[in-house]
């Protein structure tokens, strides 16, 4: 009886240890795509459109990890 008890524990550690780990790469792979996202929406933008935004097509990448990523 005390050996099904050391299973289940094991086994509760273990989902825990993927559950965090799945939860982890979830939010990685949400942020990438809010910086693909902002990335691909700044690029068709046309010079004139981003200088009415304050911005310069050089600041682009800084701009989409910023809004992903935070500063």
């Amino acid at each position: 009886m005390a050996y099904a008890n050391d299973i289940n524990s094991a086994a509760t550690a273990s989902s825990g240890l993927f559950g965090g780990l799945f939860k982890a790469l979830g939010e990685r792979v949400a942020r990438y795509r809010v910086y693909r996202e902002t990335m691909l929406e700044l690029s068709g933008l046309s010079d004139r459109d981003l200088r009415d935004l304050g911005m310069s097509r050089a600041s682009i990448n800084a701009v989409a990890h910023e809004a992903a990523y935070g500063k």
